[in-house]
């Protein structure tokens, strides 16, 4: 009982102290990151209740994994449909293109994602090009 006691003050005081800190900057500390799980390990119900967040988090992983299978799928189909459609790949990238610069981090994320993708960099050079070619011959038209 001394024990548990000790235990809760030693956490009560630790809660206090670190409730003017940011979480970030509190596990930060090895040693005190060290005795917060300490205490979490000696304690059942906290040990329990921190088993179940991490298996919370190891089944959403897990969903994850599943959709991003199923993406990969979807996404052969979608380039398939691009192949044969190309006034909807351009319809398609051109709406993609207006949602990203209005969201900065999904601009930043798919600049990331077409930096690694070599195919991906072909494909907006090629749309790059066809653009300015369609806006050439716009600009020749107007000429006329």
């Amino acid at each position: 009982m001394k024990t548990v006691r000790k235990l809760v003050l030693m956490l009560g005081v630790a809660a206090f102290l670190f409730s003017c800190q940011s979480t970030n900057k509190v596990l930060s500390k090895t040693e005190r990151r060290t005795e917060i799980m300490n205490a979490i390990a000696n304690d059942e119900s906290m040990s329990k209740e921190m088993i179940k967040m991490l298996m919370k988090i190891k089944m959403g992983e897990m969903k994850m994994e599943d959709k991003g299978m199923m993406m990969m799928k979807k996404h052969a189909e979608m380039m398939e449909m691009m192949k044969e459609n190309p006034e909807m790949m351009k319809s398609m990238m051109a709406e993609m293109m207006n949602k990203a610069k209005s969201d900065t981090t999904m601009m930043f994320e798919m600049c990331r994602t077409m930096m690694k993708n070599e195919k991906m960099m072909e494909m907006m050079q090629k749309m790059k090009a066809m653009d300015q070619k369609s806006k050439k011959e716009e600009d020749h038209k107007g000429h006329h």
